[in-house]
């Protein structure tokens, strides 16, 4: 995904900050990674976050008091990570003011959706992504080339979503795999299925735009 939005990561557990902050950088976010929340206001006027992600369990002000000071300082969206998963934990996280709330254990790949639907959500992200004559709304889950909209699977839908909000990267299999079908330990085939059946409907209204990069993966560019 090919995005400028800014993503601050307060979580005290190393490896958790660590593998978020990987896999959200891996998307174009720019994040900012914390293990504590000490410095919030500083982050808040240099950093200028469009979404906070917060870990409820923090050494000193908790995820909850994190909330409330960003409430109260920024307009930027708030998602809690935690491992509490009561319900009055989550009314007391939506009380608080969060846009979101991900129980841990949680996948990667629905994170990475999640921060995305909130950014949509607030208009940080584009809905209606154009490149060439392709049209991809991912809100509205539609696509065309020009005027011919494209008759697609939802699994192929997916399969361009994600490959247009990438534009101009380059995805392994294993990128897509994990992306679209939410786990990567499945005969990696099933991509160049999908992926053949998207092309032939693409471009039987345009040039091709999906472009094979040899013993890497794959590209949507012009």
């Amino acid at each position: 995904m090919i995005s400028s939005a800014r993503i601050l990561l307060v979580e005290d557990d190393e490896t958790i900050r660590t593998s978020v902050a990987t896999a959200l950088g891996a998307e174009g976010f720019v994040v900012s990674a914390r293990e504590d929340g000490t410095a919030l206001d500083d982050d808040v006027a240099s950093f200028v976050p469009d979404i906070a992600i917060l870990d409820w369990m923090l050494p000193g002000p908790n995820g909850l008091t994190l909330a409330a000071q960003l409430r109260a300082r920024s307009d930027c969206a708030v998602m809690m990570l935690t491992a509490r998963d009561e319900v009055d934990d989550r009314l007391r996280g939506f009380a608080a003011g969060i846009d979101d709330y991900l129980v841990k254990p949680f996948s990667m790949a629905e994170l990475v959706a999640r921060v995305s639907a909130v950014l949509r959500r607030r208009g940080r992200l584009p809905s209606v992504i154009e490149i060439d004559d392709l049209m991809v709304d991912v809100e509205g889950a539609r696509a065309a080339r020009g005027d011919t909209p494209l008759a697609l699977t939802a699994t192929e839908f997916r399969l361009l979503s994600f490959l247009a909000q990438s534009r101009g990267r380059t995805l392994s299999k294993g990128q897509i795999l994990t992306q679209v079908w939410g786990y990567d330990d499945i005969d990696a085939n099933v991509v160049e299925v999908h992926l053949s059946s998207l092309r032939r409907k693409m471009e039987a209204n345009g040039p091709r735009l999906i472009h094979t990069v040899r013993g890497i993966g794959y590209r949507l560019s012009t």
